[in-house]
């Protein structure tokens, strides 16, 4: 990948699994498990280092011991091949019975690895040489695909919950690619170093994260689910334990709502508001409108600070309402409301401590604060506006720094600006692909700063393929989700788990309406000879055409029977998430298939 402040940042893009012995008999169950594996290592995106912590931003690492093992340093939260490494975990921590004790000989083997998103670029604005980072790192809690996983859990996590840095070092020659670099130095004047000029980090960090209430959209073939939520006040904890640890984390939480205030999605939205209502004390609502929207900007804020929840501050934006007609320029008004917040926040900003041979960074500024931002899929809408905080965090710091004068932005210089755009709509397709299994949609106006007809096309492009695969190939890959995170553990099931446990006439349906189809296909297009009968010909054509009707009608009336079919292990697998998913949106639902207890 290239270096970061001199270490070696490197992408996974291939695996190998090593059996511990042969295996005397062939397990069917374990060449599907590793199947699932493998499928999911080579599709996700992950990344690590042997010497930088890249599960902690240069803010929170600036607060560490950097004497303390890597792994012991890490974010739990990305720390994605923890349950991997928790055999060595425990070894490192106990030994064994032949070796007991504390063993750090094995802390270098202990590599924590990160999922999403990450570019090193080196690139020069206005002939000031830098290297610009964009680091994405994905939740390992509630992790998994677009209808599978939403909302919270009882711990407090979210779904797609991803924290996104914005990097700027300036006077760092060791960034860019090359060779193994191994502990701390490199920098400060030391070999390829700044040669004497103080190596400065800026960075700017986002969070996004589902609505953190109880709710859920279940696969049912119908291009939009079923929304379920529960009620609000049984997540009210679940919710205090989220933004317990969000504040701890970042301070003060200006939570951006972009879900629409009308139709299917304003159940969402006023879930939402009414848990921030729950948490703050004294809480102040205020509505702004305009001719676009009758409620442009929803906003609460506590009326006083008398307790850790009175950080929050929630700010409604009525996103599609704003830039329908593709006037795309007017989600500006979100950063005008915003402006002073923004400027109050901050971001961190620290140089390396001279002759410090961990690479220890004098902090000179803090951010002070986080913008987590929300849609539904916390995706497209999201990423158009994370780009845009971004892009005024960054004016901000150049301008800072004395690159760029007072009331000039980086738009000044074309090149920086392609490059910039570039690199957030990669991270926005990058998040995208790995929830939803497509590319964001509305990236066009991420990488040209206009929405266009092309981009309105691919965005139909790319719905039609997210409607597919949420619906007959997201099954496998949440399963592969929680395999490799230790949610699901296969010693806990029972033999034959991937046998399709459903009614014989159930499985029938779909190879019913195949042979009705074919052989539509054969009496329509199939010559017949000159003295052939006409009658017999046209109801054997209506009869199979009769019957493909009632197979589609009955698939699509019970479409939570058939969605992720594909793979004949879905029922019984994945049907427990469904019905996880409906148990929390609705208590008495009965969950489906072997591993959830009936049917």
């Amino acid at each position: 990948m290239g270096r970061l402040k001199g270490h070696m940042i490197y992408k996974v893009i291939a695996t190998e699994f090593l059996p511990l012995r042969e295996r005397p008999l062939h397990d069917q169950d374990e060449d599907t498990y590793l199947a699932l594996l493998k499928t999911f290592i080579k599709s996700g995106p992950m990344y690590f280092s042997y010497s930088s912590d890249i599960t902690n931003t240069f803010q929170r690492q600036s607060q560490l011991d950097l004497s303390v093992p890597l792994w012991k340093r890490a974010d739990d939260r990305f720390f994605w091949n923890k349950f991997v490494q928790s055999d060595l975990i425990d070894f490192r921590s106990s030994g064994t019975r032949h070796q007991q004790g504390q063993q750090p000989g094995v802390d270098p083997y202990i590599i924590p690895v990160i999922f999403g998103m990450m570019e090193i670029i080196s690139t020069r604005i206005k002939s000031t040489p830098l290297t610009i980072v964009l680091i994405t790192r994905r939740s390992r809690h509630r992790a998994g695909t677009r209808y599978f996983s939403r909302g919270i859990d009882e711990q407090g996590h979210v779904s797609n919950f991803n924290e996104s840095e914005q990097i700027i070092i300036l006077n760092d020659s060791t960034s860019g690619l090359g060779g193994f670099a191994g502990g701390g130095g490199m920098q400060n004047g030391k070999v390829g170093g700044s040669g004497g000029k103080e190596v400065q980090i800026m960075s700017y960090v986002q969070t996004r994260g589902s609505v953190p209430v109880y709710w859920a959209e279940v696969n049912t073939l119908h291009y939009t689910p079923k929304l379920q939520i529960r009620g609000v006040e049984t997540a009210v904890s679940a919710a205090r334990a989220h933004f317990d640890e969000q504040i701890r984390l970042y301070g003060d939480n200006y939570l951006v709502n972009l879900v629409n205030q009308k139709g299917r999605e304003k159940r969402v939205k006023e879930a939402y508001e009414q848990m921030v209502k729950l948490l703050i004390s004294s809480p102040l609502e205020s509505s702004i409108q305009d001719n676009m929207s009758d409620e442009k900007f929803h906003i609460v804020e506590p009326s006083s600070r008398r307790q850790e929840f009175d950080r929050l501050h929630y700010v409604y934006f009525d996103f599609h309402n704003e830039t329908k007609g593709l006037q795309w320029h007017r989600a500006q008004l979100l950063l005008d409301q915003l402006h002073d917040a923004l400027d109050k926040q901050q971001y961190f900003r620290g140089v390396d401590m001279p002759a410090d041979l961990e690479g220890r960074l004098e902090v000179r500024n803090h951010q002070t604060s986080v913008v987590r931002t929300n849609c539904m899929d916390c995706l497209d809408r999201t990423n158009v506006v994370q780009s845009m905080f971004a892009r005024a965090a960054l004016n901000r710091q150049l301008t800072d720094l004395g690159v760029l004068s007072r009331g000039e932005t980086f738009t000044s210089d074309p090149a920086f600006e392609v490059l910039f755009r570039k690199i957030w709509a990669d991270n926005a397709d990058v998040v995208s692909k790995s929830y939803s299994g497509t590319g964001a949609l509305k990236t066009d106006f991420t990488r040209t700063g206009k929405r266009t007809k092309a981009g309105a096309l691919q965005d139909l492009n790319n719905s039609i393929t997210r409607y597919t695969k949420n619906n007959f190939r997201d099954g496998p890959k949440q399963d592969a989700f929680d395999l490799f995170l230790g949610a699901y553990l296969p010693t806990t099931s029972s033999y034959l788990v991937f046998v399709d446990q459903r009614p014989l006439l159930i499985q029938s349906i779909p190879y019913i309406l195949g042979f009705s189809l074919f052989f539509v296909f054969v009496g329509s297009f199939t010559r017949r000879l000159p003295d052939a009968a006409v009658l017999p010909l046209r109801i054997f054509i209506f009869f199979w055409f009769a019957v493909a009707a009632w197979c589609l009608q009955f698939i699509y009336k019970n479409g939570m029977l058939y969605v992720s079919l594909k793979l004949p292990y879905f029922f019984p697998f994945s049907m427990l998430t469904i019905a996880g998913q409906l148990a929390k949106a609705q208590p008495q639902t009965v969950g489906y298939g072997r591993l959830s207890g009936g049917y």
